[in-house]
């Protein structure tokens, strides 16, 4: 790895203890119901098969994506999200499945031979990188690593309405957990702190960076992606301010 920085922090943010109860966070049951297949439905209209799951976290997606028929690798920055995922998976019977210790500015060095139909980056992850070359850098690997018609998605909370609002949650898609309570200690351009409290008293804490949506869909296009469509909390028609995270989907 390399020397710690405000874009891979959240190597040091992801103790064993916080992803230990990042399921609890999440809540796969409720966040199955609230995607509805959102993703499975779209990776099939674009005909995708093959799929890497850049961020795969404790590997909700990673599972849910192979136990609905697709090729799925997984792989994330953090060695403990890893290592839950396998967990995961084996749990649900995928104990094949490719998972690998990865950071997104140097995928191509882990994926030297592969490509893809389709790469996700989900869980409002893509917004641990703080620097715009960075973020270009990964850019270019997914696009390097996905093959000619292949579809990349990312999602990112709404940081406009964060940003020009304040924070507010619906509490309707993806953290849906009952026990934990998450809000921002700090709010500016330059970073959000979030804070994780769990019922039980424990609290821990994710530095992420708050990119606009106009940014994200720039960086597609300015790399080299066609036609990116945007979702609201996976509705296609929204309100700017209105969705509490946003899906952006895009074609090489």
């Amino acid at each position: 790895m390399n020397t710690l920085n405000k874009s891979n922090l959240f190597i040091k943010e992801y103790t064993s203890e916080f992803v230990g109860r990042w399921d609890e966070l999440i809540d796969w049951e409720k966040r199955g119901e609230s995607e509805g297949g959102f993703f499975e439905r779209v990776l099939k209209e674009k005909g995708a098969a093959t799929v890497l799951d850049i961020a795969s976290g404790t590997g909700y997606h990673t599972v849910t994506l192979g136990l609905n028929g697709f090729d799925v690798t997984g792989s994330d920055g953090s060695a403990n999200m890893i290592s839950k995922a396998k967990e995961n998976a084996e749990r649900f019977g995928l104990d094949d499945v490719r998972l690998e210790e990865a950071e997104w500015t140097s995928l191509s060095e882990t994926f030297t031979d592969d490509k893809f139909d389709a790469i996700v980056c989900l869980g409002n992850a893509f917004t641990h990188l703080f620097e715009d070359t960075e973020r270009r850098t990964a850019m270019d690997e997914i696009y390097s690593l996905l093959n000619p018609g292949g579809v990349a998605i990312i999602d990112h909370r709404n940081y406009d309405s964060i940003l020009d609002n304040g924070f507010s949650s619906k509490h309707e898609s993806y953290y849906l957990g009952d026990t934990v309570d998450i809000r921002p200690e700090t709010i500016s351009e330059n970073g959000v702190l979030f804070r994780y409290s769990y019922a039980d008293g424990s609290v821990h804490h994710l530095t992420l960076c708050p990119i606009r949506q106009d940014y994200v869909t720039s960086l597609f296009t300015e790399t080299g992606f066609q036609n990116v469509e945007r979702y609201g909390d996976f509705e296609s028609e929204y309100d700017l301010y209105d969705p509490d995270f946003i899906v952006q989907v895009a074609t090489k």
